[in-house]
């Protein structure tokens, strides 16, 4: 299983990640992405059949505000393990 989270201090609020991947990524008021899954808390599986999709979110980040693990990020995008180099 894999989960994604974003980095809401670091987002950009570019849009990339809700072309990519519109079932997953979400927008509030300002812009700023999140993840519509749980709430950008980093705790629900992604979706294999929307895997690829956020990975190539992922990568088109310009801000490297989305993060990858293959552990819950139980609502801290910057936990010590990420693993974005594993699904890259």
């Amino acid at each position: 299983m894999k989960y994604v989270i974003v980095d809401k201090e670091t987002c950009i609020a570019c849009g990339a990640c809700g072309c990519a991947a519109p079932a997953i990524f979400g927008y509030d008021d300002d812009g700023i992405s999140h993840v519509l899954l749980d709430n950008n808390q980093g705790t629900t599986a992604i979706p294999e059949d929307s895997l690829d999709d956020v990975i190539d979110a992922c990568e088109g980040c310009p801000s490297e505000s989305i993060k990858l693990s293959g552990t819950p990020f139980n609502g801290n995008p910057l936990k010590e393990e990420v693993l974005d180099s594993e699904f890259l």
